[in-house]
């Protein structure tokens, strides 16, 4: 089985970290859920048997207060139909794009105290994923 990336790496997070705090950036989230949700011991989910793609919708049903006070909003999303160029199969259930009004806006959001209870949804729900951080522009030619 390849890596699983579900959490950033302190050295990616420290390269996110060193790069501009104060401009607008977009996050691109390709996410794939694993079959079922892997909660952690003792959380009120934990035995409830809910799917990864469950415990996500929960995830971001809770993660909305936090996303507001962040300025955090999902700019495009997107469901999968056909790959035109590249491999046959697309990896990813869920692909969206979230936009920040700046990076501080989202390292705010990870340093939220109501951060902490409702990223357990997406650890439960994810098998991989990757986040990536873009800076929006206008156009192809900007």
């Amino acid at each position: 089985m390849a890596e699983a990336y579900i959490d950033p790496s302190r050295e990616n997070f420290e390269k996110f970290k060193a790069l501009p705090r104060n401009t607008p950036i977009h996050m691109l989230n390709l996410v794939r859920f694993r079959e079922q949700a892997a909660y952690p011991e003792g959380h009120p989910l934990a035995d409830k048997g809910l799917t990864g793609a469950e415990a996500y919708r929960e995830y971001m049903r809770t993660i909305q207060p936090v996303l507001e006070r962040a300025g955090g909003h999902i700019v495009w999303a997107g469901g999968f139909e056909a790959m035109v160029t590249g491999p046959a199969e697309w990896e990813w259930d869920e692909t969206f794009v979230m936009a920040y009004p700046d990076a501080a806006s989202f390292m705010g959001m990870v340093k939220d105290p109501d951060y902490a209870p409702v990223v357990v949804h997406r650890q439960a729900a994810v098998a991989t994923s990757r986040l990536v951080r873009f800076a929006p522009r206008e156009s192809l030619t900007a």
